[in-house]
């Protein structure tokens, strides 16, 4: 419900609030292509290394699926662009797609090798997989392989043929979905927030949910346009529950001992390197963007000022 708010609902508040602006309804023509060109193809390689590099490991840990790789493979491309000559982001960056599919795709990926391998559901999906894999007497882990190595190699078998459908289906189809871009932009916001609200309310038949969603929903719009980011609350939402449920198993194993949390090398240098991001984040929000120049012998400081500009 608190995804759908925030990415449904208040972003469809966001845009409707932008009718009327100049560019609102200006529409961009296509000029793609189903294929990179060399040039797009070497930008997009670094940023497919970084962003698998960083949903490998998010695949092998309980972190809530391919949502927190996502959004960190995407800030730091725009955190990357922005330290370059000429920022590309805004104008079509390839990097600001190519990341985060890596990211997810590497989680996926690895989800499933964890699933297969060790019988560790590190996501929702891989959690549907196991209980389906456990209702026809089969536990996922080591001995998997070989008990069953003809069920798991027709499933890599499965998912490899369907990465290729799906790329062949996508290609003569992503033109059509862009079409949906034509329809007016009140048709296609009511039809938003109506399925929006459907869903919200077939999960728990509650008006009260309505209700939430539609008082997240303004939060979020006015997150939107005062500049909040929305990601930190998507990886909460996400992170939260995992957090919780740890957290209370931790109490119950040790007798409520708090200082179970830092009784270990590994969790304290984890809180050290947490510490360190922190201080690291607000050292750079608080530092200077520009020091200032020193003025020559012989220059005001009115005359500096002007060059620079």
């Amino acid at each position: 419900m608190i995804t759908v708010a925030v990415l449904a609902v208040g972003e469809v508040l966001h845009a409707a609030g932008r009718v009327g602006h100049r560019g609102a309804h200006e529409l961009v023509s296509s000029k793609g292509r189903p294929w990179l060109s060399g040039r797009e193809f070497r930008a997009a390689l670094p940023a497919w290394l970084r962003g698998a590099g960083i949903g490998v490991p998010f695949g092998i840990i309980p972190a809530g699926g391919a949502e927190v790789p996502t959004f960190l493979a995407y800030s730091t491309e725009r955190q990357l662009d922005r330290r370059r000559g000429k920022p590309q982001f805004g104008k079509g960056a390839i990097q600001g797609v190519a990341a985060p599919e890596a990211a997810g795709n590497a989680t996926a990926g690895s989800a499933m090798g964890a699933l297969l391998s060790l019988g560790l559901p590190t996501s929702a999906t891989a959690a549907v997989l196991l209980a389906a894999f456990q209702q026809y007497g089969m536990q996922p882990g080591p001995l998997l392989f070989e008990r069953n190595g003809d069920v798991v190699w027709a499933l890599l078998a499965g998912l490899l043929l369907a990465t290729v459908v799906l790329l062949i289906i996508n290609l003569p189809f992503a033109p059509l979905w862009a079409k949906l871009l034509l329809l007016p932009q009140s048709y296609l916001y009511a039809g938003i927030t109506v399925f929006a609200s459907l869903g919200v309310y077939a999960t728990g038949a509650s008006r009260t949910d309505l209700a939430i969603m539609c008082v997240l929903g303004a939060l979020a719009f006015v997150m939107r346009r005062t500049g909040v980011p929305l990601a930190p609350i998507l990886i909460a939402v996400i992170l939260g529950p995992l957090a919780e449920y740890s957290l209370r198993d931790a109490m119950a194993n040790s007798g409520n001992d708090p200082l179970t949390l830092i009784s270990s090398p590994i969790t304290i240098a984890l809180y050290g390197l947490l510490l360190l991001g922190l201080v690291w984040t607000v050292w750079r929000r608080l530092r200077p963007a520009h020091p200032a120049r020193p003025v020559a012998e012989g220059e005001t400081e009115e005359t500096g000022e002007h060059d620079r500009v």
